[in-house]
């Protein structure tokens, strides 16, 4: 057999007419025309070589091959009809589904944590892969099916993926809860002389745009700790004198332990966007994830 004149539409034409053994009642069942469905009975008595139907005074019986055919050709088209239904039609509560997710550590802990915890109570089907990530490669990672969602600055992102919205973060000034040197209307001489923790996401570094800033109002801030994460950073913070300037989303729900202050100068903040392949865009259970990651943004 030639698959390459296979159409599917010929499958299912034949599964008819074995069906109603007629090939005007599985004309109407197909809502073809008789000749239509004529036409394409000949296809498919060329393509199995085997008359498949043969005439009756009743109206047509199956031959031995059609009837071999018969229950493999209703199991594959039953795979084929339950796989677009699915895809269709996502029920969380019964799917299957894991999502790779791309993101920096920051996201995981303001987005990722509460993702999943929504996940389990919702669709405990829906597991989450959590992967680096590495804007340079985003683009070919998700074409091949290894990244299916990234979260960002979308500034940072492949001009190509669609891109959604999440939220506008800003940063703010933590202290753990009885700094005897952080107080609301902080100076910015009084600021510069506190002991920070910066992180460098590059590894060692001792400076940040934040310190550009800082220089042009004629200060020099007194970095003390430069960590690679910030997740280690409220822990940090929480157990000594040290200060740092965080993303707020980060520490909202750490306020029994620290303290939080507005910087006493301005410091650009910077959007949040999740990032998504064309080849992903249209399947039920990645959109699903998209929507929910969408609502918990907007209750952050």
């Amino acid at each position: 057999m030639d698959t390459k004149k296979l159409d599917l539409n010929l499958l299912v034409t034949l599964e008819t007419l074995l069906t109603e053994q007629n090939v005007t009642r599985a004309a109407e069942r197909l809502h073809l025309s008789q000749p239509a469905v004529s036409t394409q009975l000949s296809r498919l008595r060329t393509l199995f070589d085997d008359p498949l139907l043969v005439p009756t005074q009743r109206g047509m019986t199956p031959t031995a091959k059609a009837l071999e055919l018969l229950d493999p050709l209703r199991l594959a088209l039953d795979q084929v009809r339950a796989t677009l239904a699915a895809q269709r039609h996502f029920d969380p509560e019964k799917a299957s589904l894991t999502v790779a997710i791309a993101c920096t550590d920051y996201l995981q802990a303001a987005v990722i944590r509460p993702l999943a915890v929504a996940l389990r109570e919702r669709a405990p089907g829906v597991r989450i892969a959590l992967r680096h990530l590495d804007p340079s490669q985003l683009e070919a990672q998700m074409a091949s099916g290894d990244v299916d969602l990234a979260l960002m600055t979308p500034e940072h992102g492949p001009s190509s993926l669609r891109a959604r919205h999440l939220f506008d973060e800003r940063y703010v000034l933590i202290g753990r809860q009885r700094h005897p040197g952080l107080r609301r209307g902080l100076s910015v001489e009084r600021f510069a002389r506190l002991e920070h923790v910066i992180v460098s996401l590059h590894g060692g570094g001792f400076t940040t745009p934040v310190d550009d800033g800082l220089a042009a109002l004629g200060h020099r801030r007194n970095v003390v700790l430069s960590a690679a994460s910030f997740l280690v950073v409220p822990e940090i913070i929480a157990h000594s004198n040290f200060v740092a300037l965080v993303p707020e989303r980060l520490v909202s729900s750490r306020r029994d332990a620290l303290k939080i202050v507005e910087c006493p100068f301005p410091v650009p903040g910077f959007a949040v966007s999740m990032l998504w392949h064309e080849r992903n865009h249209g399947h039920s259970g990645q959109r699903w994830v998209r929507e929910v990651v969408l609502e918990l943004a907007g209750t952050l």
